[in-house]
């Protein structure tokens, strides 16, 4: 008797979406580093997209702990809702993000010495890691709803102080660089 679930796609085809959605996603964000000033729409919201990236991640954030806290309470059904509401705020920040960067030219950072390195590590760090995120939460969750429980909390043991870091630091590199926006935007 055949006791494997049924899902909507085999791994192999899902291993394929995830290579497209990947390469898709990493392509757009290198090449909106590289567009020209003369080729970018201009959108007067687009001055408030940094702030509201910072607050996405900082939700992004609230919900993944409390994912975790829930299913090691127990509570399957809370853990999750809190990670489908985590994901489906990234998913949004990811398009507010490229948003942002077609609409806007690069911000340099002006900090000075150990404040600059600091700053240029936790980005890189981020960077890295927010690219290795993405397949790694499209597998998690890709596990959890074919029911492939086992393999879910195997990738999820590593994808989730990932996907934790990678939200953190977003708010931290938001923080660091915001004094050096050509606007600025502070509702506070």
């Amino acid at each position: 008797m055949n006791t494997e679930k049924t899902t909507w796609i085999s791994d192999k085809g899902f291993f394929r979406l995830v290579v497209i959605i990947t390469i898709a996603v990493m392509g757009l964000v290198t090449l909106l580093q590289y567009l020209p000033a003369d080729m970018r729409p201009t959108a007067e919201f687009a001055k408030v997209l940094p702030f509201t990236n910072a607050v996405l991640n900082s939700l992004v954030s609230i919900a993944l702990v409390l994912g975790f806290m829930a299913i090691k309470s127990g509570k399957k059904g809370t853990h999750q809702a809190y990670m489908l509401t985590a994901f489906i705020l990234s998913t949004v920040f990811l398009l507010s993000y490229v948003t942002y960067h077609t609409c806007t030219e690069h911000t340099n950072f002006g900090g000075t010495g150990n404040v600059k390195y600091l700053y240029y590590f936790i980005l890189a760090t981020h960077i890295v890691l927010a690219a290795a995120v993405l397949p790694m939460v499209l597998y998690t969750m890709y596990y959890s709803t074919s029911g492939q429980f086992a393999k879910h909390k195997k990738w999820a043991r590593v994808t989730f102080p990932i996907w934790l870091y990678v939200s953190v630091t977003g708010v931290i590199v938001y923080f660091m660089i915001a004094p050096y926006y050509a606007f600025k935007y502070y509702p506070f």
